[in-house]
């Protein structure tokens, strides 16, 4: 069967319509310049800086802001400015906690959290800041007070290399010569929250130097979820006429709580509570980088970096035991009472520790786990690259080429302590672990729940790029990168079986973690642009990008040694790389002076992806390749400046699908057969609402005073855990499997008091209104006030029960309530 073209003529037809009505006056970002006619912004299509190519001569719509633009939107972080004003971007708040966010654009995540499905790529000064342990993104270590700009590439650009899925953030940092002067700002709202933020940049001759620090902290506005985080930020700079060199240093150091999903019952009593705590994560890390360019001629010039990187991250979480639960929604599950009378604590911390001896089985009766994870990375890396600017054929041509090796090395320890559920849902420790040496028993086998890995990955990368003139107003533009990736994993524990009621001396070659991989791949891009007049500009586009499997996912991908994150890891068999192959197709223009638009098409098939298959235990999984999934949709947006008022509009469709079938547990979901549920193509990918709408204006009051607003606006989706999008509330099921649409308006203004100070305000959620981000179906085994249920049928509270069980319900990431901050910012030369 001929395979179809990703557009199909509804969607042309539809593209046609919402060019049509672009056609209006309007206006820009808060702190964008629009583009005159005539002129195009030059900025560099790579990571690391380069001659520069026009905009306009870009087959894709990327996207760019400043610093500035940050500071005037009164943004929290640069993942709070992506969600408030770039197209295509939505967020999971999964964590629930502000600096822990979800990042999606087009569909294509990047997250801080182990298991989820990465598909973004992150930059910043040229240095790839997805971590080497899962390729998770911690945007609690990006230094937002020292951002100078950024860009936001669309589609599997290869050129940025692994896990460019669907786009890529470039972000490069402020420099003394540019930025000279200092700054000191406060921040006071509510929640307890207060920021301090202090700069200072200068210039000296041939040297610059600029320094930046921040310190958030925050009560938070659920139970147990106060967070603190520090960064700091240097760079000393040289330049003569032709060179230029930057040693950049950051240091980040955070503590963060982030208490999770919790059921929608649960919020139905108090918004504010959790499902269970804590959940800790605490980050340090420390960032070095040496830049250099040089220009040898206005049409030849050289750039690198070397940089090194090296972050610890603890892990804190206190969950409950799933061991402890009812294999199926609605059936008796373990005796973790001594009597037949109600749960307490006491009763089940009694049973839970009665099972302390050779043989026994407190991994079933006890209710709580302390989960404890430290994660080491350093990674180190030199890349370098040339641009020529030259005539091929008689034509304009700029050429790029550029490669590079990078080095990370992953060490990797995780504990599970046995514990018992407090009357609030936190957990109370033993002191007992699940491992080797105590020969407890989880279903016949040894409960070894201790992991500790070390592994290490070589990346060797060759890029190019060539931009040709073909006409004037004709620009075709090849690239490709070719990577080729190690992996090895060194298990340092052995693993044994259960015997009887002892350690067995047989070793269990299954749940080694130890393994050699390899992978290598060239991803090509091609892009045309048209121009057919001075103000109006086409382009068409196609380009491939892979991620290769990393330690992690390696290390837990055996469908008969399931492992649960991060808590434990079992088993190697190889995974496949995954690969994103995208169409770009689309207009953009100018209206007058002031005015930009632009509507266009995209279509990004993954083949491969990488996903967390939960397996028959639960709260246990393992990674798998999947088949095909496609994310694909319709992008509008104007922008523009009309007297004193600023405005802007964008608007995204996505149409999230698989594109072939698959089996997974879905216990939790009412159509499951035995457990397991069936996703068939075209099936809707969940967390990947439909449509996203973005509208801000802004208004200067006078030369002193500016108000602003912006508008979210997302549509619903399915939850995770309803794939096949078949679930239904009802019986021992709660809650549709779906999360609604919300939207939030927030607003903000600024008062200039004196050429150096100035006062400021925000609101979040102006309307206060009551929203999910992400949700998942589980199984809560607490009843509406918050107790275990531990009798024999579901919903009945706790009267005469011994044995756990649950019911099946929706669990979801609740949006902030209405919030709101002043501060002062004082300014100096």
């Amino acid at each position: 069967m001929p395979r179809r073209h990703p557009f199909g003529p509804s969607a042309l037809a539809l593209l046609v319509a919402h060019a049509a009505g672009l056609a209006l006056p309007a206006r820009a970002a808060d702190g964008e310049q629009p583009l005159s006619l005539g002129q195009s912004e030059v900025i560099s299509s790579l990571p690391l800086p380069s001659l520069g190519v026009s905009r306009n001569r870009i087959a894709a719509p990327v996207q760019t802001f400043s610093g500035e633009d940050m500071q005037k939107s009164h943004a929290l972080d640069l993942a709070d400015y992506l969600k408030r004003r770039s197209a295509g971007v939505y967020v999971n708040e999964i964590q629930n906690n502000p600096l822990q966010p979800d990042i999606n654009y087009r569909g294509f995540t990047a997250s801080p959290l182990l298991g989820t499905p990465q598909g973004l790529s992150l930059y910043l000064d040229g240095v790839r800041m997805n971590q080497p342990f899962g390729d998770v993104v911690s945007w609690d270590l990006i230094p937002d007070n020292a951002i100078a700009g950024a860009q936001l590439m669309p589609g599997s650009n290869p050129l940025f290399g692994l896990n460019t899925l669907g786009g890529a953030l470039s972000v490069q940092t402020r420099n003394g010569r540019d930025n000279p002067g200092g700054a000191v700002q406060a921040t006071l709202g509510s929640y307890g929250r207060r920021i301090g933020e202090a700069e200072y940049g200068g210039s000296e001759g041939q040297w610059d130097w600029f320094f930046a620090g921040t310190h958030f902290e925050e009560d938070g506005w659920r139970d147990h979820s106060d967070s603190d985080a520090q960064q700091l930020f240097g760079k000393l700079g040289w330049q003569s006429e032709a060179t230029d060199l930057k040693l950049t240093y950051s240091f980040a150091d955070s503590d963060l709580n982030g208490n999770g999903m919790v059921p929608e019952s649960f919020l139905r009593r108090d918004r504010d509570s959790v499902y269970t705590y804590p959940d800790n994560t605490q980050n340090t890390a420390n960032f070095l980088n040496l830049q250099w360019n040089h220009d040898y001629s206005d049409d030849l010039s050289a750039s690198g970096n070397l940089y090194y990187r090296h972050i610890k991250t603890d892990t804190f979480n206190g969950d409950i035991n799933d061991e402890s639960l009812p294999e199926g929604i609605g059936e008796a599950g373990q005796n973790i009472l001594p009597t037949a009378g109600g749960y307490t604590s006491a009763a089940n911390l009694a049973a839970c520790v009665a099972q302390f001896e050779p043989g026994g089985e407190p991994g079933e009766k006890c209710t709580g786990m302390i989960n404890r994870t430290r994660t080491t990375q350093s990674n180190i890396g030199l890349f370098e690259q040339l641009s020529l600017r030259n005539r091929l054929f008689g034509k304009e041509n700029l050429l790029s080429l550029g490669g590079g090796f990078d080095y990370s090395q992953v060490r990797f320890r995780q504990s599970a302590e046995y514990g018992a559920l407090t009357a609030d849902r936190g957990i109370v420790g033993t002191g007992v672990y699940a491992e080797a040496g105590n020969a407890f028993s989880l279903d016949g086998e040894l409960d070894d729940r201790a992991a500790r890995l070390k592994g290490n990955t070589r990346t060797w990368s060759l890029y190019g790029s060539d931009t040709l003139s073909l006409a004037p107003t004709l620009d075709l533009t090849l690239s490709g990168r070719y990577n080729a990736i190690s992996v090895r994993n060194h298990d340092q524990l052995s693993h044994y079986e259960l015997d009887g009621d002892a350690l067995g001396d047989t070793v269990d070659e299954n749940a080694s973690l130890s393994g050699k991989h390899s992978f290598n791949r060239f991803n090509p891009a091609i892009g045309l642009t048209f121009r057919p007049t001075p103000s109006l500009t086409t382009y068409v586009g196609y380009s491939e990008g892979s991620r290769a499997p990393t330690t992690i996912e390696l290390g837990c991908a055996n469908p008969e040694s399931p492992c649960r994150l991060p808590n434990s890891m079992a088993g190697d068999p190889p995974l496949e790389q995954v690969v994103t192959r995208t169409w770009e197709a689309g207009l953009r223009g100018l209206i007058g002076d002031n005015v930009q638009w632009n509507a266009g098409l995209f279509s990004a098939r993954n083949s491969n992806d990488i996903m967390f298959v939960s397996s028959s235990t639960s709260g246990s999984g393992y990674f798998a390749n999947f088949g095909e999934t496609r994310r694909r949709g319709i992008e509008t947006g104007i922008s523009g400046t009309w007297g004193d008022w600023a405005l802007a509009a964008n608007h995204t469709f996505i149409d999230a699908t698989y594109r072939s079938g698959e089996t997974f547990l879905g216990e939790a979901n009412s159509s499951a057969e035995d457990g397991n549920i069936s996703v068939k193509s075209g099936d809707r990918i969940p967390l990947i609402p439909r449509n996203i709408l973005k509208l801000s204006a802004d208004y200067a009051v006078t030369e002193r005073l500016s108000l602003g607003a912006d508008a979210i606006s997302v549509s619903g989706s399915y939850v995770r855990g309803n794939e096949n999008n078949d679930h239904q509330s009802g019986g021992l099921y709660q809650g549709g499997g779906e999360i609604g649409g919300y939207t939030v308006f927030n607003l903000n203004g600024a008062y200039q008091l004196t050429p150096a100070w100035r006062v400021f305000a925000q609101v979040n959620n102006l309307f206060d209104r009551e929203y999910a981000t992400a949700g998942m179906l589980g199984a809560n085994p607490f009843d509406d006030n918050g107790v275990m249920r531990t009798d024999g049928a579901a919903g009945n509270g706790t009267v005469n029960g011994r044995r756990s069980n649950s019911v099946g319900e929706t669990f979801v990431a609740p949006g902030a309530p209405r919030t709101a901050w002043l501060g002062a910012r004082w300014a100096f030369r």
